[in-house]
């Protein structure tokens, strides 16, 4: 049952004129509040499910043309995406009570299941939508057991039934397999064709408990998510776990201690749109004059001044798992690219940001990112949003140097990485980040994804059926392994049908070395990578090759060497210019001729010596350009 018109004007009181309708939302009490997520693997439909349920309760009109509502950023409405999660709150009539629900829909893709795990910390429980075609994927398996470790009720259910390559029977059984859930549990739903629809608010009522807490208790609040708004500054969406907060309380935070007069309070409307107050249960925006967005800690806990209360559980910090240089092809650029990457990092907390200066690219950033996917919309943005043009440098990760008077350092630029002397005398051992990584495809391709794992040097820990026709692999993988170009020969080997996953597994020991590429000697700090010791070969041969073709003749022999641990891995050698001194003598003693070869000899050798290479900005474009 949706809500009606006239019940639905109950809740919004026209404000003066010129500003905001206000929502009073003071009357529903916590046991009619449903705060929900939505959990899929990518493209198995959230989206479209949110935007059913938006047109279902009123909150967007019936026009047809309601595709990615709550997706807002171009990046995500052009790739089909979902890359920062996004709160709404709906009313809904059921059983003849209001109810006020609200729903967060979440990302899809393994590099934002921060953005997943911070979203859960808000519900009470969570929607598990499944591709009735596709079936289980990775990503599907990973926030289910997100969702399991936060104790949230989880309600299953299949999307896209109404496909011709839909296969309900066996995907309900691959539920049941997996995650012990009975198949006679699963709605079956259709959100493109608004098939089922109906049925799933009704599912969360029943299914979902109402949010914990008392309204007799201080106020106290979770932050967990915060976005940049240039005209009120920082806008904190919080989680109210106890008592209320309306405008003009004064709350603190727990984590730095500051104090912050409440501007407004509100809900996402799915717009910002004001309330009266914001009451326990309730997820809904604060705006507290809070300048910037460090202040902001995500998993921070926020309360009334002058009671205190215990500060709640929180958030693991984002760790950058990928790193890149960025660096503006035009040096006069820098200015705008270091703004607009300012600019851009106030909605991305999540991206870590330090100035790096190349001797072959000039000024630039060392950014880390939380994959690699991240990376490349964070790219995306900066090209289209900023309209700048920018050398992203091939990703690194973090290694961990550990020497023998105890100390460690991490490493995540190829310049901190010990030379060949500090290495044999101090170090004791050098260390990587490994991942353990979850594979669901059909069984027909086990042979080549196991090849595949231990090419990269993988560890096969176990392999199971899900179903008679999928497989889910276990597979420990260094992470340096992922960001290259592993996910690219996954998808090619299995013709599209294998999903990946994957979720941090600490430091382990490995033979790392740093691969240096020298010209005339001259090493070339921006070509440099750290890598296994086992790939160095066949790498620097790849990049000697590649330097040879893009690399200009001059009037001496260029060297191109790659080195490790101080030998010589690969050698090629551009061949100079050589113009013809004897072109004038048309005879006449042969020393003539010998004397005019010699000087040129000398010349060459003087030429050699004092002579530099030049490594072409062009030059490194197109070698990085290859790389990707």
């Amino acid at each position: 049952m949706t809500l009606s018109s006239s019940s639905r004007r109950s809740y919004v009181i026209r404000t003066a004129e010129g500003k905001r309708d206000e929502v009073d939302i003071s009357m529903i009490p916590p046991e009619r509040i449903r705060n929900f997520s939505i959990i899929a693997h990518i493209d198995h439909g959230k989206s479209t499910l949110a935007d059913r349920l938006l047109e279902l309760t009123g909150v967007i009109s019936k026009t047809g043309k309601n595709k990615q509502v709550l997706d807002k950023l171009k990046v995500e409405r052009e790739r089909g995406i979902t890359v920062k999660a996004q709160s709404v709150s709906m009313f809904y009539e059921y059983k003849g009570q209001q109810y006020l629900m609200n729903l967060i829909d979440t990302p899809g893709h393994v590099d934002f299941s921060y953005e997943v795990s911070r979203s859960l910390a808000a519900c009470q429980g969570t929607i598990l939508l499944v591709d009735a075609a596709q079936g289980i994927q990775a990503q599907t398996v990973a926030n289910f057991y997100l969702a399991f470790g936060e104790g949230l009720s989880v309600i299953p259910m299949l999307n896209k039934v109404d496909l011709p390559t839909a296969e309900p029977e066996r995907a309900a059984k691959q539920i049941e397999s997996a995650f012990e859930i009975e198949a006679d549990c699963i709605l079956k739903i259709s959100a493109k064709t608004g098939l089922g629809i109906e049925q799933v608010l009704p599912a969360v009522i029943e299914q979902t408990p109402p949010p914990p807490g008392s309204a007799d208790k201080p106020f106290k609040a979770l932050l967990f998510d915060t976005w940049y708004d240039t005209y009120v500054g920082v806008v904190c969406l919080m989680a109210i776990k106890d008592g209320s907060i309306r405008r003009g309380d004064k709350i603190v935070s727990n984590h730095s201690g500051t104090k912050y007069e409440v501007m407004e309070v509100g809900v996402m409307h799915p717009e910002q749109t004001p309330t009266t107050l914001l009451r326990v249960g309730q997820v809904g925006y604060i705006v507290c004059n809070m300048k910037s967005i460090a202040e902001a800690h995500v998993g921070d806990t926020f309360y009334r001044d002058r009671f205190p209360v215990e500060a709640l559980p929180g958030f693991v910090p984002a760790k950058s798992m990928v790193f890149a240089g960025v660096f503006p092809i035009d040096a006069g650029e820098f200015d705008r690219l270091n703004e607009s990457i300012q600019k851009l990092t106030l909605n991305d907390s999540s991206v870590s940001v330090h100035k790096e200066t190349s001797a072959a690219l000039g000024q630039g950033w060392r950014l880390g990112f939380l994959g690699t996917l991240h990376m490349d919309v964070f790219r995306q943005r900066l090209e289209e949003e900023y309209d700048t043009n920018i050398l992203i440098t091939s990703p690194t990760v973090p290694y961990q140097i550990k020497y023998r008077d105890g100390t460690s350092k991490f490493i995540r630029t190829p310049a901190d990485f010990p030379d060949a002397n500090i290495m044999n005398d101090y170090v004791e051992s050098t260390m990587e980040p490994f991942v353990i990584s979850t594979l669901i495809f059909p069984e027909k391709y086990l042979g080549s994804m196991l090849e595949l794992c231990t090419t990269h040097r993988g560890e096969i820990q176990n392999h199971t059926f899900i179903d008679e026709s999928r497989v889910m692999l276990k597979c420990r993988l260094p992470m340096a392994e992922i960001v290259t170009d592993f996910f690219d020969k996954l998808k090619s080997k299995s013709q599209g049908f294998a999903s990946f996953d994957y979720e941090e597994a600490g430091y382990d020991a490995s033979d790392l070395v740093k691969m240096e590429v020298l010209l005339n000697g001259e090493a070339v700090d921006a070509l440099a990578a750290v890598m296994h010791k086992s790939s160095v070969v066949v790498a620097g041969r790849e990049i000697a090759s590649r330097l040879k073709d893009v690399i200009r003749r001059q009037l001496f022999d260029i060297i191109i060497q790659t080195t490790a641990n101080g030998k010589i891995v690969a050698r090629e050698t551009v061949k100079q210019l050589r113009k013809n001194v004897t072109a004038k003598c048309y005879g006449g003693d042969i020393t003539r001729k010998m004397k005019l070869l010699n000087k040129q000899k000398e010349g060459k050798k003087r030429m050699k010596r004092i002579g530099k290479v030049d490594l072409p900005h062009e030059a490194f474009l197109t070698i990085v350009k290859r790389a990707e």
